[in-house]
């Protein structure tokens, strides 16, 4: 009840809060808030409580591949998002489906072996994106938006997260990172402003992944000797001091690719 209580207010509140703030600072802000485990992490929190620590040690190890999806889905989007929104979205979709069911296969490896390789898939997806616009929406949104964000966001994150612990800790941590927020803000973003906003936030998105990628770190290594709440407040440190670097070159996330790569390194 508690988690089911955790989705139905958490949810509407990140689409909410990163909605405007994309209206005020753009669209790649918004997507870099909503990579943030703002979901995976609390699900996995209350995974850990009812599995054990053991299971979300595993679990962990999923949801760092399905960082790797969301590359998969990143990029699917772009290839497709030329036909418009929902042709995105479908390609996107499928993607994330096909790459994070393939990624199955390197689980059993080492975990900081693919952690590295997940980063590096990220930071070469961030590289071939196309140039993105930066710049906050100057179209006036209709009085339905925001409240239709939250609906489709609330009601995705319910379904993907109440059917994932059916399906084993691999599969889990896979369904629990499906880009939910990313979808309903890239979404919106391409109906209002046009497929160089949707890729905005896409850029956003991929630009704060390192930061989740390391949140998991302590979790699989940690929670099982250290305990739940030492493992996730270490893992919270590591995440917010990654992303109290990260932000500022956030809202250079307009520029063209070339000239972003070098602002991360």
């Amino acid at each position: 009840m508690l988690l089911l209580v955790l989705k139905l207010t958490l949810t509407p509140l990140l689409i909410g809060g990163a909605s405007l703030a994309a209206r005020r600072w753009g669209p790649a802000v918004a997507g870099w808030i909503v990579a943030l485990p703002l979901t995976s992490g609390p699900v996995l929190f209350f995974v850990a409580l009812d599995h054990g620590p053991a299971f979300a040690a595993d679990a962990a190890v999923g949801t760092t591949l399905g960082l790797a999806a969301i590359v998969a889905f990143a990029l699917g989007f772009v290839a497709a998002s030329r036909r418009g929104p929902a042709p995105a979205i479908a390609a996107a979709a499928v993607s994330y489906v096909v790459a994070g069911f393939a990624l199955q296969a390197i689980a059993g490896w080492p975990y900081l072996l693919v952690a590295a390789l997940v980063v590096t898939s990220i930071l070469g997806a961030i590289r071939v994106l196309p140039p993105s616009t930066g710049a906050p929406s100057a179209v006036r949104q209709p009085s339905w938006d925001l409240p239709a964000r939250m609906v489709v966001g609330t009601t995705l994150v319910v379904g993907l997260t109440t059917v994932a612990p059916l399906l084993g800790p691999t599969v889990s941590g896979i369904v629990t990172t499906f880009p939910v927020y990313v979808t309903v803000l890239a979404a919106f973003a391409f109906l209002h402003d046009g497929r160089p906003a949707a890729i905005g936030v896409l850029r956003g998105a991929l630009i704060g992944l390192p930061g989740t990628v390391a949140f998991y770190l302590p979790i699989h290594f940690f929670i099982v000797s250290a305990g739940i709440a030492p493992a996730f407040l270490l893992a919270i440190a590591v995440t917010s001091a990654i992303g109290v670097v990260a932000l500022p070159r956030v809202r250079g996330a307009g520029a063209g690719a070339d000239e972003l790569e070098v602002e991360l390194v």
